[in-house]
C-alpha cells in the first residue's frame, strides 16, 4: 500500500508540473524582447543594421539557447537517381526517387528524396519540399497510398513540383536513437551543450535537399518553399532561418518553440517539450523549464530572421496545443522586420475567424476547422500564397 501510495503521489506531482494551461485568462503578463535592438541597446533602424548587426545576433541566440548549431561542412555530396518514371499521375508527373548522401570523416548519411514534377512544364518547376514527420506512407511514390498530408496530385495540378524527405533518415525520432544519422558525422555536437539535436538535423537535411534543388535542371532553386507540420514546423522555420536559399517557408500547427510564443505559457510549454523529446533541442534549452521569461529570444524572432521571404503559419481549432493566439501573435511582433525591407504585412490586428485564410504575403496564416494535421485545404492555400508572391 505504502508504495502504491507513493506512486500516485509521484504521478501527481509529474502531472501537475507539466498541467498546461487553455485559459486565456491565466495566460501571465510578459514582455517579449525587442527584436530591433541590439545586444548594445541600440535601435535596429535600417536593413543593414539588420543584415550585418542584429540578425548575427538572434541567429547565435537561437543556436545557443534552443536549436543548436548548424554545421556547414562536409567533405562531399553525392546525388543518384534511384528511381523515375516519366508518365506518373497517369502521365501528368514526372517522378524521381533520388538519394542524396552526404560524406564527412569517412561516414555518410543518406536522404532519400521523393518528387513529382509536372510532366508538361516549359521551364524549371518551382517546388514545396515537406519534411516528412510522419509515416513513409504519406509520401508514397507508387499513390497507392494517397495522404491529404502530401496531396501530390493537387500540387501537380496547381504547376508546383512537390517532393519530401523522412526525419528518420536525418535523426530517428526517439531520445534513445536520435544520434543514429546525421549526428555520426558530427559527433562533436552531442558533446557541446549548445550541439545540435533532431530538430536541427532535420533542418540540416532541407539544406542538403536544397543542395541537391540547384543540381537539378528541372526544378527552379530560387523558387522553393521548405514546408513542416508540427515537429516537422518547427523544423522548417529553423531550416528557412539558417537557410536564405529557401524562398518560402510553410510552417503548419507547430506551437511551442514553433511559430507560437513561449511566453504565453498557453498549450505546450518548453519544460513538458523537453521532458517529452528531450532529444529534440539542445541541453541549453532545459535552463528554461518553467522559466520562458528568462528566454533571451521569442518565436517572433525567429520569424523575424525569415525576413523578407513570405513565411505561412497555421493552426487548427481544436489544436489549442499550438497556441493559435500565440502564433498569430509571434507573425504580428516579426512586422516591423519585414517593414525593414518595404514588405508590408496586411494582417489585421485581431486573429481572423475560423477558416477565413490570409493567404497574401509575406506573412500569412489561417486558423482552419479541426484537429493537429495538415489537410488539403491546407496545402490549397499554401498554393495561393507561392502564387501571390511579387
Amino acid at each position: 500500500m505504502k508504495k502504491l501510495l507513493t506512486a500516485l503521489l509521484l504521478l501527481t506531482c509529474l502531472t501537475n508540473s507539466v498541467a498546461q494551461n487553455y485559459d486565456e485568462a491565466k495566460v501571465p503578463a510578459y514582455t517579449l524582447p525587442e527584436v530591433l535592438k541590439t545586444a548594445a541597446g541600440k535601435e535596429v533602424t535600417s536593413k543593414k543594421m539588420w543584415e550585418e548587426v542584429r540578425r548575427p545576433e538572434i541567429l547565435r541566440l537561437f543556436e545557443d539557447n534552443i536549436y543548436g548549431q548548424m554545421p556547414k561542412d562536409y567533405d562531399s555530396i553525392r546525388y543518384t537517381l534511384k528511381n523515375e518514371d516519366k508518365a506518373a499521375l497517369n502521365g501528368k508527373a514526372r517522378l524521381k526517387e533520388v538519394i542524396v548522401q552526404v560524406f564527412r570523416n569517412k561516414k555518410s548519411v543518406q536522404i532519400h528524396l521523393v518528387m513529382f514534377i509536372p510532366g508538361n512544364a516549359a521551364k524549371p518547376s518551382p517546388v514545396f519540399v515537406l519534411i516528412n514527420n510522419r509515416g513513409k506512407d504519406n509520401t508514397d511514390p507508387t499513390r497507392k497510398v494517397k495522404s491529404g498530408f502530401w496531396p501530390a496530385e493537387m500540387v501537380i495540378d496547381s504547376g508546383y513540383a512537390i517532393a519530401a524527405f523522412h526525419v528518420s533518415d536525418l535523426a530517428p525520432d526517439n531520445k534513445d536513437t536520435f544520434m543514429n544519422g546525421v549526428l555520426q558525422l558530427y559527433p562533436e555536437q552531442l558533446e557541446a551543450d549548445n550541439g545540435m539535436r533532431a530538430i536541427g538535423a532535420w533542418a540540416w537535411g532541407a539544406s542538403r535537399v536544397m543542395d541537391y534543388f540547384e543540381n537539378d535542371k528541372d526544378i527552379d532553386a530560387k523558387n522553393v518553399a521548405v514546408v513542416g507540420h508540427s515537429r516537422g514546423g518547427k523544423a522548417s522555420l529553423w531550416a528557412a532561418a539558417q537557410d536564405r536559399r529557401f524562398a518560402v517557408c510553410v510552417t503548419n500547427c507547430s506551437g511551442n518553440t514553433g511559430a507560437a510564443l513561449a511566453r504565453r505559457q498557453f498549450g505546450e510549454r518548453i519544460a513538458r517539450i523537453n521532458t517529452t523529446f528531450p532529444h529534440w533541442f539542445n541541453n541549453n534549452y532545459k535552463k528554461f523549464n518553467n522559466n520562458e521569461n528568462d528566454l533571451p529570444v521569442d518565436q517572433h524572432m525567429l520569424i523575424a530572421l525569415i525576413a523578407p521571404r513570405p513565411l505561412y503559419a497555421t493552426n487548427a481549432s481544436k489544436d489549442l496545443w499550438a497556441d493559435p493566439t500565440g502564433t498569430f501573435l509571434a507573425l504580428k511582433n516579426a512586422e516591423k522586420t519585414y517593414a525593414l525591407y518595404g514588405r508590408r504585412s496586411k494582417l489585421p490586428v485581431n486573429p481572423p475567424a475560423i477558416n477565413v485564410p490570409l493567404s497574401q504575403p509575406p506573412l500569412a496564416y489561417h486558423n482552419r476547422e479541426g484537429e493537429h494535421d495538415m489537410t488539403a485545404y491546407d496545402w490549397g492555400n499554401f498554393i495561393r500564397l507561392m502564387k501571390s508572391r511579387p
